[in-house]
C-alpha cells in the first residue's frame, strides 16, 4: 500500500529556515515524479513544488520561487522542501504529493510566527 509521510514542520519565526522531509514506500518511487502542496487555514489547497523523476526538472510558485528548494534523494525515497526566509503567509498544512496516482500525505503543520 502506498505511503507518504510528511515531517519535519513547527514554529519558526519569519526570516528563519525550516526543512520538511516526505518518505515514500509501498510504490516504487523513482519512477514518478514528486510535488509539494500547501493550505492554509480556510483556503484551498495550493501548488508549491514539483521535482522530476531524477530531480533534474524543478518548478515552484511565484510565491516561493527564489526561497524555497525543492530536492530528493532516491535511495532513501524522500523529497525535501527546504525553506528559506520564510514568512507568516507561508503559515499551512504542507501536503506531498505523487502526481499520477495521486497519493498524499497526511501533511505537517508550518507556523509562521513572531
Amino acid at each position: 500500500q502506498a505511503q507518504l509521510v510528511e515531517s519535519g514542520g513547527g514554529v519558526v519565526q519569519p526570516g528563519e529556515s525550516l526543512t520538511l522531509s516526505c518518505t515514500a514506500s509501498g510504490f516504487d518511487f523513482r519512477a514518478y515524479s514528486m510535488s509539494w502542496y500547501r493550505q492554509a487555514p480556510g483556503k484551498e489547497r495550493d501548488f508549491v513544488a514539483t521535482i522530476s523523476l531524477g530531480g533534474g526538472v524543478t518548478d515552484y510558485a511565484n510565491s516561493v520561487e527564489g526561497r524555497f528548494t525543492i530536492s530528493r534523494d532516491n535511495a532513501k525515497n524522500t523529497v525535501y522542501l527546504q525553506m528559506n526566509n520564510v514568512q507568516p503567509t507561508d503559515t499551512a498544512v504542507y501536503y506531498c504529493n505523487t502526481p499520477g496516482p495521486e497519493y498524499w500525505g497526511q501533511g505537517t503543520q508550518v507556523t509562521v510566527s513572531s
